[in-house]
């Protein structure tokens, strides 16, 4: 069953969790100084008006209309309850999901690849540069600047450049012009760390061309929380008070900052963040200042991190292949507002095809652990007898990463 909210329901302001925090952000110190950084010291790679929302306490902050009109080609996205789910694990939990595939990229990333390039475009910026992991985020991106007729260049990590040539197809249809990261050792895999370093490199480099970062950042999950607010007004149709708990993938945040930011200040709405264990940033990480790239190019933030030399496997969920992750999803998993749990891939695998043999539609590898720890919530209610509201965000299709399903299908996934 779907719950679809009309064109007239699309949220026209975006929400600010920052003043919901359980405690302040620790500010974002400068990469030479370690002092705490200024607005004039982002400017060589955002725009004043995204600096602005980066640091901005205001509870709730308008969205410009002419990213409402972009929007509005596919939001609000639908709500939809999987009952075949449901069925298939006997379970009395209700199992929602917001599906966010329904976007011209097939993810919830031109949520914020939308905004942004429609600030730059207002900044006079001509050029776009852009890190991507398994080209959900770089795809986005082309798709919003070809809209507002800027150029892009995606620094793609090595090995989903290899592992997922349509992808690089799709931002090449866009406009975009793809390249292999690190650019300068064409034998290593890549990390999203270092295709950062080289995007923000050739950003610096250049008085035409920002930066634009697809995750981790607050004005990002800011443009996500979109997916949450719709989600409030789409549960409530669908006669539920509220969720019990809310799952999402975690890489660098901002899927699952998306459909749980706004329900932060709701007692009683338990936050689950999921992540690959072989890249277990908030499981395993420690808390402390690190920068955002491997090179050491970016500001210093506080948040959960592996290192930022870290090289993760070349797992197929490459979006979530990152050494970091947001300062506001560390806060509140630091401040045990929000869980985490890891798991291997090969679970998430058969987490994916078991949700393709109920529901239909093939996840991304990224939605797909999501879905797994979705799985297991719902088994813990049916042996709990419990009956609670699941929702999770169902952040992108698979429809390009069908290389990952022959891996898993034929035996050939590696376990991490």
């Amino acid at each position: 069953m779907r719950y679809i909210l009309t064109e007239d329901r699309l949220p026209e302001a975006w929400f600010n969790v920052v003043p919901h925090l359980p405690e302040p952000l620790q500010p974002p110190l400068h990469p030479g100084t370690r002092q705490p950084l200024g607005p004039d010291d982002l400017a060589p790679l955002f725009p004043m008006a995204l600096i602005a929302k980066e640091v901005s306490a205001e509870p709730w902050i308008d969205i410009p209309g002419e990213v409402l009109d972009v929007l509005r080609s596919w939001r609000p996205t639908p709500l939809v309850r999987a009952r075949r789910l449901e069925e298939a694990l006997q379970t009395p939990a209700r199992i929602y999901y917001k599906d966010e595939s329904v976007s011209p990229a097939g993810s919830h990333k031109p949520n914020t690849a939308v905004p942004q390039a429609f600030y730059n475009k207002e900044a006079g910026i001509t050029r776009l540069t852009t890190e991507t992991g398994a080209g959900q985020w770089g795809s986005a991106l082309a798709y919003a600047t070809t809209l507002f007729g800027l150029e892009c260049k995606v620094y793609m990590v090595r090995a989903s450049f290899e592992q997922k040539p349509y992808r690089r197809v799709m931002m090449e249809v866009w406009g975009a012009d793809v390249e292999p990261s690190p650019v300068d050792d064409p034998d290593h895999p890549g990390s999203l760390g270092s295709a950062i370093s080289d995007a923000v490199r050739d950003a610096v480099g250049r008085d035409d061309s920002h930066y634009s970062l697809g995750s981790v950042l607050n004005h990002v999950l800011l443009h996500q929380t979109v997916i949450g607010l719709e989600a409030k007004e789409q549960l409530a149709l669908a006669g539920e008070e509220r969720p019990d708990i809310i799952i999402g993938s975690c890489g660098g945040g901002s899927n699952l900052g998306g459909i749980s930011l706004p329900f932060v200040p709701d007692v009683g709405v338990d936050l689950l963040a999921v992540e690959p264990s072989s890249c277990p940033t908030l499981t395993e990480g420690r808390f402390e200042y690190d920068f955002g790239d491997t090179a050491g190019m970016t500001p210093l933030l506080a948040m959960y991190t592996l290192g930022h030399d870290f090289v993760p496997p070349s797992i197929h969920a490459g979006g979530l292949r990152y050494h970091g992750d947001s300062p506001i999803i560390s806060n509140l998993v630091k401040n045990n507002r929000m869980r985490a749990v890891a798991y291997p891939q090969g679970k998430v695998f058969d987490a994916a095809v078991q949700f393709a043999r109920t529901e239909g539609t093939i996840p991304a590898p990224e939605t797909a652990h999501a879905i797994r720890a979705v799985i297991d919530e719902a088994l813990a209610a049916r042996e709990a007898g419990k009956e609670e509201v699941i929702l999770f965000s169902y952040s992108g299709h698979g429809l390009l990463d069908l290389g990952a399903y022959d891996d898993y299908l034929h035996g050939r996934l590696i376990e991490e």
